[in-house]
């Protein structure tokens, strides 16, 4: 086993300064040369402290930002507009990009691509679901409005 310390969130692994221990293939072969870890060391150790205490003051105040957030988003349908062909079906599939990108245009805030999971692809018109997790304790539930582009 290898301990890493996470630079980047990995999805089911931890966020940026957590120190995680995983197989040394995996190290080694990705996480390594993708940029997302870099080997532990007593000194990283100094650093994961450093960003560790900076992204608990950031936390209290994102906290209170995260639920004022939240209420925004699950009180609004968000309208996406797709190209599609006949019988609503999408060309191709909604991407997490553009969910934060409709998000953003509706004016309800920014929202990082990398929090929000769409739990099965979205390849029709209609309304669907996607999660987004706005804090460690916070996530909301968006309701898409999928329509075709004219």
């Amino acid at each position: 086993m290898a301990k890493v310390i996470l630079t980047h969130e990995v999805s089911g692994l931890g966020e940026a300064g957590d120190v995680v221990e995983v197989k040394n293939g995996y190290a080694r072969n990705y996480l390594v040369p993708q940029g997302f870890a870099t080997p532990w060391t007593r000194g990283g150790q100094k650093q994961v402290d450093q960003i560790k205490a900076a992204r608990a003051a950031r936390a209290l105040h994102s906290l209170e930002d995260a639920q004022a957030l939240k209420a925004k988003l699950e009180q609004t349908k968000v309208k996406l507009s797709v190209k599609a062909g006949l019988g609503g079906r999408l060309f191709g599939s909604v991407k997490t990009s553009d969910v934060a990108a409709a998000v953003e245009a509706a004016g309800l805030g920014s929202v990082d691509k990398r929090k929000i999971e769409i739990p099965s692809a979205i390849k029709s018109v209609g309304d669907h679901e996607a999660n987004v997790r706005l804090h460690d304790d916070v996530s909301a539930t968006i309701t898409l409005q999928v329509v075709a582009a004219k």
